[in-house]
């Protein structure tokens, strides 16, 4: 199981592959949004998000700085670079920094990022893992977030 973990990366993107995916960001964008909770934990130098994507809903990820655990359980197509991946339960993936990934969800579908930290506030983590935060559910006028910051 392990080695099956370890293999499950999604890499690097190149600047064309991750264009596609900003052009379906774009159209997606025209059609109406969804609003979908963010849950935040901050605890022992690590940040943690998860949001629960209902079934049949498509979304895009915004375009990571950083290297990430991702955890993905349901059933889920990933659009990683230039493949497409069909998950189906509990899934872990090693994450490169420079991807930006779709996904769409054919059940409701948990999807949990962590990486190492030393934000304090939801927002430091944020800004430390993408410069497109303008685009997160957890910045939406009307966001719905649940927020664990241990002082750990």
């Amino acid at each position: 199981m392990l080695n099956e973990v370890v293999k499950r990366k999604i890499g690097i993107m190149s600047t064309e592959e991750i264009d596609k995916v900003r052009y379906m960001e774009k159209e997606m964008l025209k059609m109406p949004q969804i609003k979908i909770a963010t849950h935040h934990i901050i605890h022992a130098g690590m940040y943690a998000r998860t949001i629960t994507v209902p079934a049949g809903i498509m979304l895009t990820g915004s375009l990571m700085k950083i290297p990430t655990l991702l955890i993905i359980q349901g059933e889920f197509l990933l659009f990683a670079g230039d493949k497409t991946i069909k998950l189906t339960g509990y899934n872990i993936f090693t994450g490169s920094e420079n991807r930006k990934q779709i996904g769409v969800a054919m059940t409701d579908t948990h999807v949990t990022m962590i990486f190492a930290t030393n934000a304090k506030t939801v927002a430091e983590a944020e800004e430390e893992f993408t410069d497109e935060t303008h685009l997160l559910f957890s910045r939406y006028t009307d966001a719905e977030n649940h927020t664990i910051i241990t002082g750990e």
